[in-house]
């Protein structure tokens, strides 16, 4: 076979490769993304997002709401001494950190409900179990108040709960759930950090929020 004809073949082979390619795989691909499953944005009706908040982490840096931009969260509360639950959800929490430790568009944010015991020396201390990298995984402490109103009024944790007329002093967050924020600051899921198999949908969750398009 002639060269020529040799060049008219691939030509023709190509060619035909390039038609299948736009008929048949384009459109499986895009199918494949609108057959995604959306995530349910938790009070769209009412613009909920995270509201500013300012608190330490276990290197005593200060962390706001501006380090969180563009990050898909996961938010949880626990105190350092806690013998019961909290130890069990910080194991499953770590397998979602073990997931997801190398990849910057993904944060953890353990915050304490024992600000006079949990110091950022004790964070320290303890995040050291998890060996715990704070770019990726942090361990807050602050104002008793503020943290506990990001629980109810941000994170929606215990939102339900009355606490009219309880003093700070002697208010107490014990809460099993993690809670999923998107880069946009808003609730997307809640989970049952206890449940090894509501651990593993969040990892799916989170897979699908960063692959979310933004809306511009």
């Amino acid at each position: 076979m002639s060269n020529k004809r040799i060049a008219i073949v691939l030509a023709v082979f190509f060619t035909v490769l390039s038609i299948i390619f736009f008929i048949v795989v384009i459109p499986m691909i895009q199918k494949s993304l609108a057959d995604t499953p959306a995530l349910p944005i938790i009070l769209a009706d009412q613009n909920h997002h995270i509201q500013p908040f300012s608190f330490q982490n276990q290197d005593g840096q200060t962390i706001t709401e501006q380090d969180i931009k563009g990050k898909v969260c996961v938010c949880e509360y626990f105190f350092a001494t806690c013998m019961g639950m909290c130890p069990k959800m910080n194991n499953n929490m770590q397998a979602i950190y073990e997931q997801f430790r190398n990849d910057d568009r993904v944060l953890i944010l353990s915050h304490t409900v024992d600000p006079n015991k949990d110091s950022v020396a004790a964070l320290k201390l303890y995040s050291g179990r998890y060996k715990a990298d704070s770019k990726h995984w942090m361990f807050l402490t602050g104002d008793k108040k503020q943290l506990y109103d990001m629980a109810r009024y941000s994170y929606l944790i215990n939102a339900k709960q009355d606490t009219a007329g309880v003093s700070i002093d002697k208010d107490f967050i014990h809460d099993n759930h993690f809670v999923l924020i998107d880069g946009l600051s808003r609730v997307r899921g809640f989970y049952d950090g206890l449940d090894p198999k509501d651990v593993s949908r969040m990892i799916g969750d989170i897979k699908i929020l960063l692959a979310e398009k933004r809306p511009q």
